[in-house]
């Protein structure tokens, strides 16, 4: 038999994401993925839970409790919930990721979790009161949610949130609904963009960037990035990043309206609590965290909760070091406890 010599990159470099992040098939290139891992990075196509200890003495599953994962991204959470539950409990998996969902269900069921102990379903947690009943509970005794992006959307030009690699102005969740952001930005006014950019990202240089973006399309990624840069020629290297970031940011809340599935999933939360539940909410930008806060804290004056966190809690410093994506995240926390009536509060439609 001829011998086959194996293909090589085109070019001198690597081109494509798939081409370069050969970390992204652990199983073929274990020293590269474990190689990535101790640089404290996040190995391509994968993603690392956050603060997991910390949001695990905060929620304390306990064994045949139900838990609900609002946020189910790789899975990482509630791998490391589901144990804790067993035997007798179970636990619901929500992500609106039609991309990413079935590949997180297949890994848990190829970890030995079974429909019995772990249910994962394609909804947005704004709608957790109707998922609830559309599953037969009055409750759940331990309901959490991660409002990061998780590294695979960061990660994959396709998905448009990618800083690193040109792509398609996208960002949606679910790509299937709703407006890209590249349309979102060529219909917006300079004022409209300038507010935008204040509420969603706490953008210094907003009413600048307002005027140079709206308006425009930006059909990828790379244009938008150059054309921020190009905004702001006074403005040091390393704050332009910072403000690419929180443009990009801006833009993902937006597009996925993730303000008002935050504010709906708040409103909702003490009605889903079991008496004594548990509920924990990791936040990565301060809008979210704002929300959070006042409405434990009102939650807490009304009566609804028994307990709230007084203090945030923050990854460690030997965590920020080991996954730099976790050095914004925010962990606050809740416990309920059961209202006369409150239960009349649920909505009783569900956001797609």
């Amino acid at each position: 038999m001829p011998h086959r010599r194996r293909p090589r990159y085109s070019g001198k470099y690597p081109r494509t994401f798939e081409e370069k992040y050969k970390e992204r098939d652990p199983e073929r290139f274990p020293e590269t993925f474990r190689k990535v891992l101790d640089s404290g990075k996040t190995p391509a196509g994968t993603h690392r839970p956050i603060m997991v200890e910390e949001v695990l003495a905060v929620l304390a599953p306990q064994p045949g409790e139900m838990a609900v994962d609002c946020t189910l991204g790789y899975g990482g959470h509630t791998q490391a919930l589901l144990p804790r539950l067993l035997p007798g409990g179970k636990i619901i998996g929500l992500d609106l990721d039609p991309i990413e969902l079935p590949a997180t269900e297949a890994r848990l069921r190829a970890l030995g979790f079974g429909p019995e102990v772990f249910n994962a379903q394609r909804g947005n947690f704004a709608g957790l009161g109707p998922v609830l009943a559309k599953n037969g509970l009055g409750g759940a005794d331990v309901i959490f949610a991660d409002l990061g992006v998780s590294s695979m959307q960061l990660d994959d030009p396709k998905r448009g949130f990618s800083l690193k690699h040109d792509g398609p102005l996208d960002m949606r969740m679910n790509p299937g609904k709703g407006q890209p952001a590249s349309r979102l930005l060529e219909a917006m006014s300079p004022d409209a963009l300038a507010a935008l950019l204040a509420e969603n990202a706490d953008e210094p240089h907003a009413d600048l960037l307002g005027k140079s973006l709206a308006g425009r399309l930006f059909a990828t990624t790379g244009p938008l990035v150059a054309a921020i840069r190009a905004a702001l020629p006074r403005v040091g290297r390393e704050e332009v990043d910072h403000s690419i970031r929180r443009t990009f940011q801006a833009l993902r809340i937006a597009v996925n309206d993730e303000f008002s599935a935050l504010d709906a999933l708040l409103r909702q939360l003490p009605a889903c609590l079991n008496r004594g539940g548990r509920a924990a909410i990791l936040t990565f930008h301060s809008g979210e965290d704002r929300r959070v806060k006042r409405a434990f804290a009102s939650g807490l004056r009304e009566g609804v909760y028994d307990e709230i966190a007084r203090e945030v809690i923050r990854p460690t410093a030997a965590e920020r070091y080991a996954n730099p994506r976790s050095a914004p995240a925010k962990l606050r926390w809740a416990r309920g406890k059961t209202v006369r009536g409150i239960s009349n509060r649920i909505q009783t439609s569900e956001p797609d």
